[in-house]
């Protein structure tokens, strides 16, 4: 018997709602960036790729010493394998992320001369790698009004309506069609920052929310 479709999601939020929203996450923080501690490209990519099922205090703190010794690919090789393990053993499936470090910095140096594309499919072919890292690296370091969605985001998106959708997929593209053009380069950061302190999994901090009033999410806190 075939599967039935996931429920579509309901609408997006209108447009003025939209223009409202932001124009509050703008007001209370008007250049947010990520929490993650870096000093270039190269160094973001490394954070975000350990920051996999870890949180971004707990990678902050592994690489703190890490990032004063290593800024580049070609210092990461000769860092070594064994010793960039050592370095970020308190963070979790770091054996694996260890070898993912040392194969793309790797790579970086043999096929990009040292330096981190500008390039989504190329940063996509990099060992531990994904969508999402790859997005962060291009809003942060590049620019490039990328939506990096993780589940703080995709929580929010959908409770609020403002990027509804059934999957990561879905979410990063309601963003891209529904957030109006003046908030797209900042967008993933204030909805990750207000999926991580307001609009949180277990409890929502309603009363605290600066879009309680426009957010059609039914089950509000008091």
């Amino acid at each position: 018997m075939a599967r039935s479709a996931s429920p579509r999601p309901s609408p997006a939020l209108p447009y003025a709602a939209q223009v409202e929203i932001f124009s509050r996450f703008r007001a209370a923080n008007p250049q947010p960036v990520t929490e993650l501690e870096y000093t270039n490209a190269f160094t973001l990519l490394v954070a975000v790729a350990l920051s996999a099922q870890a949180t971004d205090v707990g990678v902050n703190k592994a690489t703190k010493r890490l990032f004063q010794r290593v800024a580049t690919p070609r210092q990461m090789l000769e860092l070594g394998l064994e010793a960039l393990t050592e370095e970020i053993r308190t963070i979790g499936l770091y054996r694996q992320k260890a070898k993912n470090v040392i194969a793309l910095s790797r790579i970086l140096v043999a096929e990009y001369g040292g330096e981190v594309p500008q390039s989504r499919a190329a940063l996509m072919t990099l060992p531990g790698v994904g969508r999402k890292t790859a997005n962060v690296v291009l809003n942060s370091v590049f620019h490039f009004p990328a939506q990096a969605v993780d589940t703080h985001i995709f929580r929010v998106g959908n409770r609020t309506r403002i990027a509804p959708g059934r999957d990561v997929a879905e979410v990063e593209r309601a963003i891209e069609d529904n957030v109006p053009v003046p908030f797209q380069q900042n967008a993933h950061h204030w909805l990750i920052l207000h999926g991580r302190y307001v609009c949180q999994a277990r409890r929502p901090r309603c009363k605290i929310c600066p879009i309680e009033d426009l957010c059609p999410y039914e089950e509000k806190t008091e």
